[in-house]
């Protein structure tokens, strides 16, 4: 989420057309087409942080700024070429990295929280912990996943709890 993507196309010479046809999970579909016949691009219903990388006759590639939740579902380039047509399709899913969070509750136990990640994150303590994480989902696809350690004796001084997530893992340490 907020980074750049590009999305490529098959390389082919002498290409004739290019077609980016976008189904969004959400929303309506959007389509980019280059005729080089014409020199021509045209855009049906994209935002403006979906379009050509470059020029599409030098590199039909897709460029997506900003990307967001919106910009999750299939996108499919066909090329039409004198060597012959290709198709290319993508899935885009986007990840989220959750918010960490470290503190002691009101019986000195350590608690992490990793807030609205896509999908949801993995929490593991050190030292171990038997503690059962709990998961509360929100409406835009996003988890808050909460975990308290138990700790196995009383002397403990440094617990961290280690978030483990596809869009990068995050670790914090805390004494109660």
């Amino acid at each position: 989420v907020g980074t750049s993507c590009v999305l490529t196309c098959p390389p082919k010479s002498n290409i004739r057309m290019v077609t980016w046809k976008i189904s969004p999970k959400v929303g309506g579909p959007c389509t980019l087409g280059y005729r080089a016949d014409q020199n021509k691009t045209d855009s049906t219903n994209c935002s403006g942080s979906t379009n050509w990388r470059f020029r599409p006759d030098w590199d039909p590639a897709l460029q997506i700024q900003q990307v967001g939740r919106a910009h999750e579902g299939n996108y499919t380039c066909e090329v039409v070429a004198t060597e012959g047509n290709s198709q290319k399709m993508y899935h885009l899913t986007v990840l989220v990295p959750p918010r960490l969070t470290l503190y002691c509750d009101d019986h000195g136990n350590p608690v992490c929280k990793a807030a609205a990640g896509k999908p949801a994150a993995q929490i593991s303590w050190v030292p171990e912990s038997n503690s059962t994480p709990e998961e509360e989902g929100h409406d835009k696809g996003t988890v808050t996943v909460l975990s308290k350690f138990t700790a196995h004796s009383t002397d403990m001084t440094n617990t961290t709890c280690i978030v483990s997530h596809p869009a990068g893992n995050q670790s914090k340490s805390i004494a109660c």
